[in-house]
Formats: structure tokens, C-alpha cells, sequence
């Protein structure tokens, strides 16, 4: 896994940058990339990646601007996502005492057995019952496609070359491969951020996900809306004309689990420099006392 505080220092030092070798010499390069040519054709590649500067959560909810808060908006004027079920609404400050994530079951656009899941998660974790995670992340798993975009409070990162683009996220250092490419490969293996293939149109980084492996943690959101292994993501990433925010419009797609297409939105900010590193296993902590999702901890030290 490759440091999030290397690729910084390499960055910063021609020097050292020369000393590295291989593939952490090409990555850490690669994060300057705001200087690259080929970034700057025409203005249609849009600027993602830079060693000065990092993408850091923004929801809009209710025209309020909140940061670190996990779930998707709808866009206008078409279907939206999955959202909080109407009996028990959001309160007012969901920092302190959050409401539990309780997706809505009811949605029309679920199939049968896929409200049924998510209607007896919910009643699990209305009961007190702890096992089930709001999603992977809270396994210290990565979270897939595309619900590693909900990742809540650290920051996102992107390295461009002409050949892939990586979205890098501080926590755990999760490292996302974006093939930049037209055709899928014939054969592909399931996995947890599938098969990603992109390209550039009209200034948005458009990405092709397919291969996305379903089961017990495969949820594509903080609600636990589960998907089959015929999830398709469709993702539309651009920089606003004032420079200050990162847009994503997502489409996903899965006959096995979905009546309709669903299409979502995110929106990071861009803020200074913020590289820092964050590991997963070792906050094992729970600083509200929800109990709502068990931190891994290990029974007994490895060595």
C-alpha cells in the first residue's frame, strides 16, 4: 500500500523524487499532475489531482451545507436514491446523537427481496442489536462503487496519467484504479471496486464500473441498499467554473435488485493542502456510545 505522507514528500523534493524507483517513484510523480500536459489539453480534461490541494465532503441537505455527512443527493428531474425511511426522519443535529441510517423500504424502485433485506436490517438495528455495519468502511473494508464516494469526513485525492486515473482516499490509504480505456476486459472477476474503465468527455472524467462483487457487505450506500452482481455504476466526475468543488453524477443500474435506473449526486470541496494518513483499525473507538457498529478489534495481539 502505498503512503499517502510518501507520495507528499516525494512531491515536494526533485532530490528525492530522483532516489525512488519503480512504482512509487512513477505514483508520487504522477500526484503533481496539475502540471502535466496532457491535463491541461484544451481545457477538456478536467484538473482533479495535485499535491497542494484535496476534495473534502460536501452534502447539500434541505439547502443546508453540511460536511462529513454520508449519503447521496438527488439531482433534478431524475430518479434520486434511496433515502432515509419517512418514520424515522433525520434530526436536526446529526452530530452529536445521529439518527441510525434506516434506508426506506417502501421505495417502488426496490424488488421484493431487496425491500425485504433492507426492512428486516432495519429492524435489527432499531432492536439494539449490534453485526450490522451502516457499510463496509465500518469493517474497515473498502466501500465499493459507489458507495466508497459516502466515505464521510477525510479527504479524497486523484492521481492522473494518460493511461489510468487513482482516487486515493486518506483513510487507509484505499487506493481506486480507473483504467483509461473504451472496452471492458472479456473476463471479470468480481471484486470490491469491480472493473472501472474511463475517458474524458467535454471536461467530466466519465467512468464505467462493472464487476462489482454482491453479498453480504456489497450495500452501494450508507442504508444498506444491497445490489446483485449485475450492478452497473456509471460515474460523472467535473470541476465547477469557479475552481472550488469536485461534482460527481452517478447512474446505477442492476435489473437483479432495481425497477429503474437511479441516479445520485456528490459534491466535494477543495480545500489546502490536508495530506495526512489514517488507519482504520487503530480508531477502534466509538466517541458517540451509539453501539450501533461494532469496531474490529482483535481478540489477541498478532505477535
Amino acid at each position: 500500500m502505498i503512503s499517502i505522507s510518501a507520495l507528499k514528500s516525494v512531491c515536494r523534493s526533485r532530490t528525492r523524487r530522483a532516489r525512488w524507483a519503480g512504482l512509487v517513484a512513477g505514483v508520487a510523480i504522477a500526484a503533481c499532475a496539475s502540471s502535466f500536459a496532457f491535463a491541461q489539453a484544451s481545457g477538456k480534461i478536467p484538473d482533479l489531482a495535485s499535491s497542494s490541494f484535496a476534495w473534502t465532503p460536501l452534502t447539500v441537505n434541505g439547502g443546508i451545507a453540511r460536511y462529513g455527512t454520508g449519503w447521496f443527493d438527488p439531482p433534478a428531474g431524475l430518479r434520486g436514491p434511496i433515502k432515509q425511511d419517512p418514520d424515522y426522519p433525520l434530526r436536526g443535529n446529526e452530530t452529536r446523537h445521529p439518527t441510525p441510517a434506516l434506508g426506506n423500504w417502501r421505495d417502488p424502485i426496490l424488488k421484493p427481496w431487496a425491500a425485504e433485506q433492507m426492512r428486516a436490517s432495519n429492524e435489527t438495528l432499531l432492536s439494539g442489536k449490534v453485526g450490522i455495519p451502516f457499510l463496509a468502511q465500518s469493517q474497515c473494508w473498502p466501500g465499493g462503487v459507489p458507495g466508497q464516494l459516502l466515505w464521510t469526513s477525510e479527504p479524497l485525492y486523484f492521481i492522473q496519467t494518460p493511461k489510468e486515473v487513482w482516487m486515493i482516499w486518506q483513510r487507509d490509504q484505499w487506493v481506486r484504479r480507473i483504467v483509461m480505456t473504451d472496452q471492458h476486459s472479456e473476463d471479470v472477476k468480481p471484486s470490491w471496486y469491480g472493473e472501472s474503465i474511463g475517458h474524458y468527455e467535454n471536461g467530466e472524467l466519465v467512468v464505467d464500473t462493472i464487476g462489482l462483487a454482491a453479498g453480504k457487505y456489497g450495500f452501494i450506500d450508507m442504508f444498506r441498499t444491497p445490489h446483485t452482481d449485475k450492478l452497473h455504476v456509471v460515474e460523472r466526475f467535473k470541476v465547477t467554473a469557479d475552481k472550488k468543488f469536485l461534482e460527481a453524477l452517478v447512474k446505477v443500474e442492476d435489473p437483479g435488485t432495481f425497477n429503474e435506473p437511479m441516479y445520485m449526486t456528490k459534491r466535494w470541496r477543495r480545500d489546502p493542502n490536508v495530506w495526512d494518513e489514517s488507519i482504520c483499525a487503530e480508531n477502534n473507538i466509538d466517541p458517540f456510545n451509539s453501539n450501533l457498529v461494532p469496531p474490529p478489534e482483535a481478540q489477541q495481539p498478532d505477535f
